[in-house]
């Protein structure tokens, strides 16, 4: 499509964040930079940074030394540093193994009670949020998600389908602990609010464990949908 445009005599520039991707594509104009998929121009609540980011991509329509240009943005993203004195927000106890979905629910179902007043704590500092897209509230949650765990296929009227469904709520699930985990003080890096979620929260363990339902269900796009979305890879269990 870019090249389309660039015919047509419109410059068009990218941002790039797979770089076997962008090297098949060749479009006209890219910055490669390497952040975190999903956050092209770097981290949240960081202007300066994201700024620097956007002044390089919009510098190469100046260029015409094409027809492929394609440059790295030079600098790490900062959350990528670890701050060495940032704690949680949220203090939770130390997750258990998983049981039966009964108790499962009933985990997920404190803790997510423990988490949601943080959580609030935070879209009332920063006064937005990215949760909303699994079409119920959080308070909806624990017996919903834990219902698969049997081999249930509930839906929603917002998706109408469980994979659409699951997925979607796993979103929201990952977004509202990340963001409540932030709600206090300066950010922590990208790499520590993973490890917090996926090795420290009921939460984590049970979209893991959703993923291994998932992967062995008859429902072919379950399946697609827990293999692919839930759990990044350096968290998948060995």
């Amino acid at each position: 499509m870019a090249h389309m445009l660039e015919e047509r005599g419109l410059p068009t520039t990218a941002l790039a964040l797979v770089l076997p991707q962008v090297q098949k594509t060749r479009p006209p104009r890219a910055v490669m930079t390497p952040f975190m998929l999903g956050r092209p121009f770097g981290e949240p609540n960081d202007p300066k940074f994201q700024h620097r980011v956007l002044k390089q991509a919009l510098q190469l329509l100046e260029r015409t030394d094409g027809p492929v240009i394609l440059e790295r943005f030079p600098d790490d993203n900062p959350s990528w540093f670890d701050r060495p004195d940032w704690v949680p927000a949220v203090a939770l106890p130390a997750p258990g193994r998983g049981g039966s979905t009964a108790e499962w629910e009933a985990a997920f179902r404190a803790e997510l009670a423990l988490v949601l007043p943080v959580w609030e704590r935070f879209t009332a500092r920063f006064g937005r949020t990215t949760v909303g897209l699994a079409g119920q509230p959080p308070e909806a949650w624990p017996a919903f998600t834990t219902s698969f765990l049997d081999g249930a296929l509930p839906t929603v009227p917002l998706h109408d389908t469980p994979a659409l469904a699951l997925r979607f709520l796993a979103d929201d699930l990952k977004a509202l602990y990340g963001e409540a985990v932030q709600a206090d003080g300066g950010p922590p890096s990208a790499r520590q609010i993973d490890w917090w979620f996926w090795r420290q929260t009921i939460a984590g363990q049970l979209l893991i464990a959703l993923r291994g339902v998932a992967l062995e269900s008859e429902n072919n796009a379950l399946k697609t949908v827990g293999g692919r979305f839930f759990v990044p890879v350096p968290f998948l269990p060995v």
